[in-house]
Formats: structure tokens, sequence, C-alpha cells
């Protein structure tokens, strides 16, 4: 089965880290990423949620929004989507994604349609 673990983090915190902070924790994410490289489908970090843009098309018109909806402790800064036998895998794969040492990690499965 397929799960997204989504890595939040506190950007405020990140963007105070020092240029050798940076590198080690890429260093972590890069090792991890090495580790699982059999369980990982897909994954990608995230531009900063300055960056965002939120978009709602009431009535089918877009409107558009900078930033993300809602202002939260914690942004969501990247993911990795992985196989796993069960949520109990998926569960021990995301507490050794380096985030979770300073984050939180979302764990959701991904939802399959008949095709």
């Amino acid at each position: 089965m397929q799960y997204a673990l989504l890595i939040y983090t506190d950007e405020k915190q990140e963007a105070e880290t020092t240029k050798e902070q940076a590198d080690a924790i890429m260093a972590a994410y890069f090792a991890f990423s090495e580790q699982y490289k059999d369980k990982i489908v897909a994954g990608e970090a995230l531009m900063p949620t300055q960056s965002a843009t939120t978009v709602r098309a009431p009535e089918g018109k877009a409107l558009t929004t900078d930033g993300p909806f809602a202002e939260t402790k914690e942004q969501l800064g990247g993911f990795y989507l992985i196989e796993a036998a069960n949520l109990d895998e998926a569960i021990e794969i995301a507490a050794r994604i380096p985030g979770a040492a300073y984050g939180s990690i979302e764990v959701r499965p991904v939802m399959k349609f008949d095709s």
C-alpha cells in the first residue's frame, strides 16, 4: 500500500539554522533517502509558504490568494510517497525522517481508485 509522509516543520526555526546545521540536516535526508530507496516512490522538498498561492474556484472562476490558507506553527515543507506493507511499517519509516526530530510527520494512506 502507498502512504504519503507529509513533513511539517517550523520555517522560522529553519531560517535561523546556520549553514553547517543546514548541511547536516540535508546530509541526514540524503542518508534517509538512500536507506529507504527501495520503499520511496517519490519525494520532494517544497519552497517556503511565502512562495505559495492558494486557489479557489467558486462558480468555476479561479480566485487566488498569496500564501497558504491557514496560519500554523508548522508548515508543510516536503513529502515522501512510499510503498509499505501496512500502517505500522509506514509509521516506522516516518519516525526515521530527520524532520520528525524537530517537527511532525503526517502519515496518510493513498486512496486507490478503480480504473
